[in-house]
């Protein structure tokens, strides 16, 4: 998971939080919102969203859209077992111990607090709930990356 190093970064700090860099942004603490235009933009049925949750008292959860074969994040596109094995090896180093569940969630948690919060340890803020509307930042960030059916994934298996 992504850890800003901006001196004196606090998440509790709308201002330096919405400063941050488009990436660092959906990395720390908007990854829900950027899913939530992906979805807007290229979902289909066979899109899943994951919730990436950390066991009990451990930090590091992320949000991406997946299917099968890869994700996507803050990244852009990658091969999803390779994501998922980066993913635990870079916590395990850094937060020794740690480890998390897959958690599929219905769509419509992303940009609800209210949903977000029936589901146990999770609290997701709605684009409104930052120094600005996140979703514009989103959608306009998404337009970096290609459609899902261009996108080509090389490696193994």
């Amino acid at each position: 998971m992504y850890q800003p190093r901006t001196p004196n970064y606090s998440s509790q700090d709308p201002v330096k939080r919405w400063a941050l860099p488009d990436r660092v942004f959906f990395a720390c603490g908007a990854c829900h919102i950027l899913a939530h235009a992906f979805l807007e933009e290229h979902g289909r049925p066979e899109h899943e969203v994951v919730w990436i949750k950390p066991s009990t008292h451990r930090i590091g959860n992320h949000i991406v859209v997946a299917t099968a074969d890869w994700v996507f994040d803050f990244h852009g596109y990658s091969r999803r077992d390779s994501f998922l094995k980066h993913v635990w090896k870079t916590s395990r180093r850094r937060w020794p111990g740690w480890d998390a569940v897959l958690i599929a969630l219905p769509r419509e948690v992303l940009i609800s607090e209210q949903r977000s919060r029936q589901l146990d340890g999770l609290w997701l803020r709605e684009p409104q709930q930052f120094l600005h509307d996140a979703l514009p930042r989103a959608r306009r960030y998404l337009e970096r990356f290609p459609a899902p059916d261009a996108v080509v994934m090389y490696g193994r298996t």
